[in-house]
């Protein structure tokens, strides 16, 4: 793996004549410039736009007056979807990148540009953001070593983990079509449940045990032909860009039909992501080793090992998960966190992930969506489910209004959000990842 060198774009001291671009607390600096998916008004056709501070610059207008690479084609911006963008690949990402920063620098851009702002840039409150690609598959990981072996003590207390988990990166293919953005609700499903008794008939109705699951999803550039493998040293060319993700669980519903082909409905029914795909480009200065393993673990396999792979490819990402009851937002009250985490904590880097997903020659496509799996740490304040805070609802969480919590009731809205910071470097952010329980039909 080839590690890209940083640039003029991760300078910390650049400014942007977006006024609100210059908040430090702010999840979308220059530094950051993620890409999206925005329509405003309800007869606007959705399109590509980056976000800048608190605006949305309309990628269709930009190119309209010439302020974009005079190579980028131009269906890869007069479309709904990111597909064709980051099918060009990262390099074709950078130089974007490279351009509309300089269009949003606030000593380069020239008064010419700036007396075009009303017709470029958008307030985002007044927008609508929408999926960012057009999704063809899901993959969904399991890369999260503290909770494999948390929840996997809850059913196998003497051995939690399966045993081809340090060998494997162990994954279950998702269901694509119900992949939705973030702020789009999520019904409670129905299912069976497990029976109460041995001998019993599976019981049936909602899940009873509804879960977020805490993870980072990246999409895929430019792909790989059927019938070919992505080299662990080039995997990471592969990934265009990274957002939030919450993989939705139904616990109950798992439990009863996981075994022996893994999660079905109690998985396919809702996973939300966050609106804005972080390139990697923009995470470059936030890049760490991969989680260091123990002396009497195995090393990985050659096609999943890369010393540079394990020197800088997983990432340093702060994530929060915060909780709003129905009650508390009748009260007025703030949501509250509920755990943080980090994507460090990961014992799979993401070109690990996709070397493995296509040694057998499966072939993965632009705009497919990856999930890492859920990402919680090694203590009790970074568990990254519900089902883990909570020791499979035998310990309720208890929050500042009384209220309780084993599992996500009606009206409970999960918002994930993810933040980088170095010491040296602006801070980013990937805007946040929420949604809703309402109930079942």
């Amino acid at each position: 793996m080839t590690a890209v060198p940083l640039n003029e774009t991760h300078d910390p001291a650049r400014k942007s004549w977006v006024e609100s671009a210059n908040d430090p607390a702010g999840d979308f600096p220059i530094q950051n410039l993620p890409l999206g998916i925005f329509s405003c008004g309800s007869e606007d056709a959705p399109r590509p736009g980056i976000a800048i501070g608190d605006q949305i610059l309309d990628l269709v207008e930009a190119h309209k007056l010439g302020l974009l690479p005079n190579s980028l084609p131009e269906e890869a911006v007069h479309s709904s979807s990111l597909n064709a963008l980051i099918s060009l690949g990262q390099p074709a990402l950078s130089q974007l990148r490279r351009h509309v920063g300089e269009v949003l620098d606030a000593h380069q851009s020239g008064e010419g540009v700036r007396s075009h702002a009303t017709r470029l840039l958008h307030e985002m409150s007044a927008c609508k953001l929408h999926r960012p690609t057009s999704i063809s598959n899901y993959t969904d990981f399991y890369a999260g070593i503290y909770h494999a072996i948390a929840a996997g003590a809850q059913l196998t207390p003497d051995d939690p983990l399966p045993t081809n988990y340090k060998w494997v990166p162990i994954a279950y293919h998702g269901r694509a079509s119900s992949v939705q953005v973030s702020g789009a609700m999520v019904r409670r499903p129905l299912g069976q449940r497990p029976p109460k008794s041995r001998g019993e008939a599976p019981g049936f109705g909602p899940c009873e045990r509804l879960d977020f699951e805490l993870e980072i999803g990246f999409y895929v550039g430019t792909g790989n032909p059927q019938g070919t493998s992505v080299q662990i040293g080039s995997a990471s060319k592969q990934i265009a860009g990274f957002s939030l993700l919450n993989d939705w669980s139904a616990r109950d519903i798992q439990r009863w039909e996981m075994f022996p082909l893994g999660p079905f409905l109690s998985k396919s029914f809702a996973t939300t992501v966050s609106p804005w795909i972080v390139t990697a480009e923009a995470l470059l200065p936030f890049r760490v080793p991969a989680l260091a393993r123990r002396a009497d673990e195995p090393n990985p396999l050659p096609y999943l090992f890369d010393s540079e792979d394990q020197e800088s490819g997983a990432f340093d990402i702060g994530l929060r998960v915060l909780l709003s009851t129905e009650k508390m937002r009748e009260r007025g009250d703030l949501a509250v966190e509920i755990l943080n985490s980090n994507s460090r904590h990961l014992y799979w880097t993401p070109a690990q992930m996709v070397a493995h997903h296509t040694v057998n020659g499966c072939n993965l496509l632009p705009g497919d969506l990856i999930g890492t799996g859920t990402i919680s740490g090694p203590t009790n304040a970074e568990l990254g489910s519900m089902l883990e805070l909570t020791v499979g609802g035998q310990q309720p969480i208890n929050l500042p209004n009384g209220e309780r919590r084993t599992f996500l009731l009606e009206g409970d809205e999960v918002t994930l959000q993810g933040r980088c910071e170095r010491t040296g470097f602006a801070s980013i952010g990937f805007g946040s990842c929420a949604a809703t329980i309402v109930a079942s039909p």
